[in-house]
C-alpha cells in the first residue's frame, strides 16, 4: 500500500511570491505574468522565505477596486489579511482539507519546520489529486468485473449433450 499523501506530496513547490512592501498594482501585474491568482508574501530572513501573509486577486478587487482606493499608494501589507493558515509538510491531505474548509480558503502555503515557504496547496490542486483516486477507485470496480467473470468461465459447468 502507498502511503498517505500529505500536503508535502501534492504542494506546488513553485510558488510566487513578493513582499510586504511590494506595491498593489506591481502585484497584480506579478499575478498576470505568472498566471496565478495568489502571491504568498515572505520576508528573507536567514537565508530563507519565512511565510507572513497571502494576497489574492480578490483581495485585491474586494479591498482596493470594488472600494474606489487608489491602488498606486497601497502595498501588500495594506491589504493582506492578518490571520494565515498555513499547513506543514507532513500534514495529512485530509487535515488540509479540514484546515480549508473550517477557515474557507481556497490556497495554504506549505511551511517547513522554520516557517519557510515550502510550496502552496491550492483547492484546485487538491480536486485534481481527489479525482485522480476516485478514478483509480472506478478502475478497481471495473477489474473486479472482470476478474468475477474470468472466475465463472473458468468454473462454468460443461452442458452435457445428450
Amino acid at each position: 500500500m502507498d502511503k498517505q499523501l500529505t500536503a508535502g506530496d501534492i504542494c506546488k513547490r513553485k510558488v510566487s511570491v513578493a513582499y510586504k512592501h511590494t506595491s498593489v498594482v506591481a502585484a497584480a501585474q506579478l499575478m498576470r505574468e505568472d498566471h496565478v491568482g495568489a502571491l504568498v508574501v515572505v520576508d528573507d530572513a536567514n537565508g530563507s522565505r519565512q511565510v507572513r501573509g497571502l494576497v489574492t486577486d480578490r483581495d485585491i478587487v474586494m479591498s482596493v477596486v470594488a472600494t474606489g482606493l487608489d491602488p498606486e499608494p497601497l502595498c501588500l501589507e495594506d491589504i493582506m489579511s492578518d490571520h494565515l493558515v498555513t499547513a506543514r509538510e507532513n500534514d495529512s491531505l485530509l487535515d488540509l482539507m479540514h484546515a480549508m474548509r473550517e477557515h474557507g480558503v481556497r490556497r495554504v502555503p506549505v511551511v517547513g519546520t522554520q516557517e519557510e515557504l515550502m510550496g502552496i496547496v491550492s483547492l484546485d490542486g487538491v480536486l485534481k489529486i481527489l479525482a485522480q483516486e476516485m478514478n483509480l477507485l472506478v478502475g478497481s470496480i471495473d477489474t473486479s468485473l472482470r476478474h468475477e467473470r474470468a472466475r465463472r468461465q473458468s468454473t462454468a459447468t460443461p452442458v452435457i449433450a445428450l
